[in-house]
């Protein structure tokens, strides 16, 4: 399979599939019955061998816990990492106040890191049947998510991934800004198809963030600052008490919407 192939492939599953609609049987409410959740994802090709993976393991930046993508997959040749861009309802919905978050929201974000995942099994059957050893490290049993020095993380880091494949660089909020903006969810595979990778348009992991602040003024929790970026304590506090609320759906995501961020690349001031 050739880059375009896999492109198509993933396009056409998010098209074609019936889980990007929320369904009456699973709407936490009326007006969430056919939510469209997810836009056409958008994909970015990297080599597994990229240096960042290695620096990706030093202190303070995600730490030893983290796995390189030869560790996941030893004769691994690209990662290919995709960002599934929310649609206009749920981020409207989403921006109607800071206070808490929207129903169409928390469908986005449960129901819709659900089919993220069913897109990276998608991807993986395929480029097995053409014969490629493949895995998705977020399916996999090794991965795991935790605490590590008051920061919550975990030994694959989707957003780190989509960084090192191009996608985008981070923000204030430690959210990752895409050219579809920073709404949405990622996901990833690990293959030994060797593919060109694509070309990294940054080099400062904060390159499209103007550090408005609009991001810090949303924030329920208080939780992001200038000088400081986010603070996972509080963030995560709130998070809780949205779970507490909503279990299994949780989120907020009011950071990243109704800010110049949202569906692009900010232009700098």
């Amino acid at each position: 399979m050739n880059k375009n192939e896999i492109i198509a492939a993933a396009v056409g599953f998010i098209a074609q599939s019936p889980d990007n609609h929320i369904s009456k049987d699973v709407a936490v409410c009326p007006t969430c019955v056919g939510l469209k959740m997810f836009e056409a994802p958008i994909l970015g090709f990297g080599r597994a061998d990229d240096v960042l993976y290695e620096k990706y393991k030093a202190a303070g930046v995600i730490g030893a816990h983290f796995l390189t993508p030869t560790e996941w997959l030893p004769r691994a040749k690209t990662v290919i990492s995709y960002f599934l861009p929310f649609t206009e309802q749920v981020k409207q919905a989403n921006a109607r106040d800071c206070r808490w978050p929207a129903d169409e929201w928390l469908h986005a974000r449960y129901e819709g890191q659900l089919l993220s995942m069913a897109l990276a099994a998608h991807l993986q059957k395929l480029l097995s049947e053409a014969g490629y050893e493949t895995i998705v490290p977020g399916l996999d049993k090794r991965y795991k998510v935790g605490t590590e020095a008051d920061k919550f993380t975990s030994n694959w880091s989707e957003r780190h991934v989509a960084f090192a494949c191009g996608l985008g660089t981070f923000g204030l909020s430690d959210g990752l800004i895409t050219k579809q903006g920073v709404c949405g969810r990622f996901g990833s595979i690990l293959t030994e198809v060797e593919l060109e990778a694509d070309v990294r348009e940054y080099e400062n992991i904060h390159a499209y963030c103007i550090r408005c602040g609009s991001c810090m003024a949303r924030c329920p929790a208080q939780a992001i600052h200038l000088t400081e970026g986010k603070r996972d304590a509080p963030c995560s506090g709130f998070l809780d008490k949205v779970l507490e609320t909503h279990k299994p759906r949780y989120g907020c995501g009011k950071c990243q919407v109704a800010v110049p961020c949202e569906s692009g690349i900010p232009a700098k001031p």
